[in-house]
This record gives C-alpha cells, sequence and structure tokens, in this order.
C-alpha cells in the first residue's frame, strides 16, 4: 500500500476533522488541488514551504484509497509529485503525528521518512 504525505497546520486539520474531509490548504485551494509529497519528497517539501513553522502535523494517506482523483505529475526539479484533483476524505488518513522542529530548526520526521 503506497502512502503518501500533507503536512499541515494543526488548526486546518482540526477544522477537517470536524468538517470530516480535507479541502485543502489555501494554496490548494488557489491551485486546485491537494499537493501530496512521496516519502523520499517530503523533507525537502517541509525545507522549502515550511521552515520554521512550528505546530504542525504529518498526515500520512493511503494513496490508493484516493482512486482516479490522485495523479501524479512532474513538479520541483522533474519529479512526479502526487496531486489529489478533490477533496480528501479522512477514511483515507492512516496517521496524523507532530511533525516537531528539531535543535537545527529543521523538521523531525520518523525514521524513514524524508530520505530517498
Amino acid at each position: 500500500m503506497p502512502l503518501i504525505y500533507k503536512i499541515c497546520p494543526r488548526a486546518l486539520w482540526r477544522e477537517a476533522e470536524a468538517a470530516g474531509r480535507f479541502a485543502g490548504a489555501p494554496v490548494d485551494r488557489e491551485d486546485g488541488f491537494i499537493h501530496f509529497s512521496t516519502a523520499a519528497q517530503v523533507a525537502e517539501t517541509a525545507a522549502r514551504h515550511f521552515a520554521g513553522q512550528a505546530d504542525l502535523l504529518l498526515v500520512t494517506v493511503e494513496a490508493n484509497a484516493l482512486g482516479d482523483c490522485l495523479r501524479y505529475e512532474p513538479s520541483r526539479g522533474g519529479d512526479l509529485f502526487p496531486h489529489l484533483y478533490g477533496v480528501l476524505s479522512l477514511d483515507a488518513v492512516r496517521s496524523v503525528m507532530a511533525l516537531p522542529l528539531g535543535a537545527d530548526g529543521r523538521h523531525v520526521f520518523p525514521a524513514g521518512l524524508g530520505t530517498p
């Protein structure tokens, strides 16, 4: 089961939990799809787009549960990134965990994430 990852501010994710679905962050809605990263991409995504931000969550999603609305499309450096064209049903979410900042100011990921 392939997994993909969404970095999300805690308050925004709590709103999604209350609504029973995640319609995306402002940048997602502006772009017309929800941005995700693979395990190999997520640390760079955090460094580029969430540098120094605290109170973030790492949402793990089962890619196969998203069906045809999930597309892998070229983005940063030509890498294929997962993009969801639709809302995220919370049924596809496998885990939600804190994404703390380390002493060096970079986000601390669970073992095995953020490495190719």
